[in-house]
């Protein structure tokens, strides 16, 4: 236990520095990107600024206006003026509500000499940041847990450093917050703290819709945990408890996921189902941009919108619909072939997955998770890594957002998608560097600190020293590293550089 815990808070100094360095650097390379590359003229929201810039705006507009692009764009506006055209809904409110109150907070010395919004570009990078240092904690406790593996726990949570949906966990963006609220409340929920899981949840419900996917789990691990309990004791007394708990407990941990979206929904219904404003009280240039680009405003002299009248009025699913083309393959076009090839590394490694894990022990998965795992339960030895019995319902929960991703969203946005909202992409790609890559398989390989004998590694170990970890050794050697693990990693590190350099300039990107 002692020796465990020893390795643990290496773990965890060796994931915080590592973390720590990918925030600081993916915010010099996009203000450097943004600075050598013109930015694109795209045809995307772009609201008029509220406020005459002031002393600060225009240094923060040099180092940090690249984490403001695109849909960030409207967490911004949000943050600053509220929702005020139709189509803002569809971003939810945690986010933005906390850039506003840190930022108010905070940053309020630093009003005389900046605005309001470059305050809450300030609060971007310092709370996009945070968040996701944390969050990769909280996914090496949550991978501990399930795993029972350390070494595939750590790699990886270093691997999660490197996402390749890097420049939307630094931008403007809601999936730091969302991935640090799902990996700490799935945490909580495996350590059996369930009302504190709940309300984690709960919260990533307030922050992005695909949070209620989250309910499964819930569902399944209280459930399971019951008939676990039922089947050692293997009484029928125990057997009606447990079934009265969960029925009883089961729908209240429904609901608390499901509150912020029913609330969210009934404000948009508010808003613009039962208006209380009028065109004049709306800002002048704010209500000429809503002109120019057709953009809905709430406004009591207008007709009620035809989205109102249904007969459960859901404005999420109206604004995906009407604004954004989502629906049912409605991707599936020639024309989109580019952004499937975009979106393929990312899906192949979440359906090799699934299919690892189902050929492993079939039998299992047919009983969901619910039986035994087969000749290794039975000589007292279960698994450990990727194919632990705990891992099944995150199988099946990346399996779910795959499928529904793929058939039913604009598909190059599934990177961003499953990076921020299942562990199992990093599971696996941890998995498969430790299989094909020999150097990994060695304990003194994952010690820190070690001396090298080369000149080369000499050079690499000081100028690595603050950030050495089994990820960058394999950096370092990566002439003598295997073709899987090249693959892998030139995936991540070549999706952590584009995504900069593209998004942050206005370019397409996932």
């Amino acid at each position: 236990m002692l020796i465990s815990g020893i390795h643990a808070k290496k773990d965890i100094r060796i994931i915080v520095r590592f973390a720590a360095f990918t925030r600081v650097l993916a915010l010099i390379l996009q203000a450097v990107l943004n600075a050598l590359i013109p930015d694109h003229q795209a045809d995307a929201f772009s609201p008029p600024r509220a406020e005459e810039p002031l002393i600060l705006d225009h240094a923060v507009e040099m180092l940090f206006s690249g984490l403001g692009r695109w849909d960030a764009e409207h967490f911004l506006f949000i943050a600053e003026h509220g929702y005020l055209y139709e189509h803002n809904f569809a971003f939810f409110p945690l986010f933005p509500l906390v850039l506003r109150s840190v930022a108010t907070l905070l940053l309020w010395p630093l009003s005389p000499v900046l605005t309001l919004h470059g305050r809450l570009l300030v609060m971007v990078a310092i709370a996009n940041s945070t968040l996701f240092v944390t969050s990769a904690l909280a996914l090496y406790g949550l991978s501990r847990l399930v795993l029972q593996d350390r070494k595939l726990a750590l790699i990886s949570s270093l691997i999660y450093c490197l996402t390749p949906a890097n420049v939307f966990m630094v931008a403007g963006y809601s999936e730091s917050l969302f991935a640090l609220l799902t990996f700490g409340g799935l945490c909580l929920l495996e350590r059996g703290f369930t009302i504190g899981a709940c309300l984690l949840l709960g919260l990533a419900t307030a922050a992005r819709a695909n949070g209620l996917v989250n309910a499964g789990f819930l569902l399944y691990l209280p459930l399971q945990r019951s008939l676990n309990q039922v089947f050692n004791k293997g009484s029928a007394f125990r057997y009606s408890q447990a079934a009265l708990r969960f029925l009883l407990t089961s729908p209240i941990y429904v609901t608390v996921i499901v509150l912020p979206f029913c609330l969210f929904q009934f404000y948009g219904y508010y808003t613009f189902c039962a208006p209380s404003l009028t065109k004049e009280q709306i800002s002048p240039a704010l209500l000429n941009l809503a002109r120019e680009k057709g953009y809905r405003v709430p406004d009591a002299a207008t007709p009620t919108p035809s989205w109102c009248i249904k007969p459960v009025p859901v404005l999420y699913s109206y604004i995906q619909d009407v604004y954004w083309d989502v629906g049912f393959l409605r991707y599936f076009q020639l024309k989109q072939i580019p952004n499937f090839l975009l979106a393929f590394p990312v899906a192949a490694l979440g359906a090799l997955a699934s299919y690892l894990y189902i050929r492993a022990n079939p039998r299992f998965c047919l009983c969901l998770g619910m039986g035994e795992m087969g000749k290794e339960k039975r000589e007292g030895k279960p698994p450990t890594g990727l194919y632990c019995p705990k891992v099944f319902v995150y199988i099946v929960h990346c399996s779910v957002l795959l499928t529904f991703g793929i058939f039913c969203m604009h598909v190059q946005v599934l990177t961003r998608f499953l990076a921020s909202s299942t562990p199992v992409i990093y599971w696996i790609s941890g998995h498969l560097l430790l299989s094909c890559e020999p150097l990994l398989k060695e304990d003194k390989y994952l010690t820190y600190g070690q001396r090298q004998n080369t000149l080369e590694q000499h050079i690499c170990q000081f100028s690595l020293m603050y950030i050495t970890n089994p990820i960058t050794q394999l950096l370092v050697r990566w002439r003598t590293c295997s073709f899987p693990t090249q693959c892998i990693l030139g995936y991540f590190i070549s999706y952590w550089l584009l995504g900069l350099a593209l998004h942050c300039n206005f370019l397409p990107w996932t």
